[in-house]
């Protein structure tokens, strides 16, 4: 039986860190049915098989010190000149960075508590192609919104286009807290939108042009029981990733009316993932073969699972070379393809949660090395 859910409502969250039974193949898991958690003073952490790939850069750090702060990029690809592509990245307590890919900013937009942030080319009703930015901004901890910019590919500059908010009028309080864009699915839309509230909830919403601003238009919402917030679209596949964080990954297709939620993979050492599961991100080749990869944060790893199977084909650590490794990573982001000779084939960033004695930052990886420590040919 599948379950699909069209209520905003408010679910605690079990404890950070537990490792949950696995997920009910049948059907969407309500609360009833999470159970075992791990408690304060319980067993060490898991930590599970991984190759070690070092970073070949790094970003400067975000500007909020002594904090959590730095959580999640997007990859913005320059066609015409790869290596003077761009990265973004979220300081969660203070707006939005872009970075070159020698690390160095190019660019901060003061905007607020903006969490996730993703982006996608689109154009305009005037014809005009242009780079649309959006993050989800839980300034407002009670009316959450989305964040919009455009990113000038040249300059690296970002313009702001406003915050909107997105849900129906009379909602429930609910904090804005995942975020992930893909591609239009209807006539008249630029894009499509989608918010992880912050008690699992899920939003759609159709960005449109509309009085000359971008509106958010709600569409439909898919539920899930506990926290969740890594989120990515499969454009070629027309499918939604979610990470419920104790749980593990599911895949909501986007094709039909209703969004409904199918375990894709659970935390447990089957799949390699160890809670909190958080940053999504999918790796495609021209080809069409593609992988999704996780970052399992609760043994500072990442797992990377065959798009066509769902079958786990590696794990591997950010770690050795001359840079520091990664621990704790939120957000993650890959894109395959030509970034210049430093990343021929692809390219991968990632939050650092611990970046000591600096702020957090970024962390670069080739997905050359990450494909070769992987034995992927």
């Amino acid at each position: 039986m599948k379950v699909e859910f069209t209520n905003i409502a408010g679910i605690v969250k079990q404890g950070s860190g537990a490792l949950l039974p696995a997920l009910v193949l049948s059907g969407v898991l309500s609360a009833g049915l999470l159970s075992g958690c791990a408690t304060t003073g319980g067993p060490a952490p898991v930590m599970l098989p991984a190759v070690d790939v070092p970073a070949q850069a790094e970003t400067q750090p975000v500007g909020t010190v002594n904090v959590d702060a730095a959580d999640d990029p997007a990859i913005w690809r320059n066609s015409a000149d790869p290596a003077a592509s761009l990265i973004l990245g979220t300081d969660k307590k203070a707006g939005l960075y872009v970075y070159g890919l020698d690390g160095k900013v190019r660019d901060f937009a003061a905007a607020g508590a903006l969490n996730n942030a993703d982006l996608r080319e689109v154009r305009f009703a005037d014809g005009s192609k242009r780079i649309l930015v959006g993050a989800s901004d839980r300034t407002d901890r009670a009316e959450p919104r989305i964040a919009l910019f455009t990113l000038d590919g040249g300059t690296g500059k970002l313009a702001a286009l406003g915050a909107e908010a997105f849900l129906p009028a009379g909602h429930a309080p609910a904090e804005a807290y995942g975020f992930c864009m893909g591609n239009a699915l209807a006539r008249d839309e630029l894009a499509r939108a989608y918010v992880v509230l912050k008690d699992g909830s899920v939003a759609e919403s159709r960005l449109v042009e509309r009085e000359g601003r971008i509106a958010a238009d709600y569409v439909r919402l898919v539920k899930f029981a506990t926290q969740s917030e890594g989120c990515v679209v499969d454009d070629a596949g027309k499918v939604l990733f979610v990470a419920e964080e104790d749980v593990g990954i599911w895949k909501v297709p986007l094709a039909g009316e209703a969004l409904v939620a199918q375990p894709f993979a659970r935390v447990g050492a089957q799949d390699g993932l160890v809670a909190d599961v958080e940053g999504l991100a999918v790796a495609r080749e021209d080809g069409g073969r593609a992988w999704l990869v996780a970052s399992s944060q609760g043994d500072n790893a990442y797992a990377l699972f065959d798009l066509s199977t769902g079958k786990p084909a590696g794990r591997f650590r950010i770690n050795g070379g001359t840079i520091d490794g990664t621990s704790d990573t939120d957000g993650i982001e890959v894109m395959l393809g030509d970034f210049g000779p430093a990343f021929p084939e692809g390219l991968m960033v990632a939050q650092d949660g611990n970046n000591a004695p600096d702020a957090q930052n970024f962390k670069l990886l080739s997905w050359k090395s990450i494909r070769t420590a992987l034995g992927i040919e």
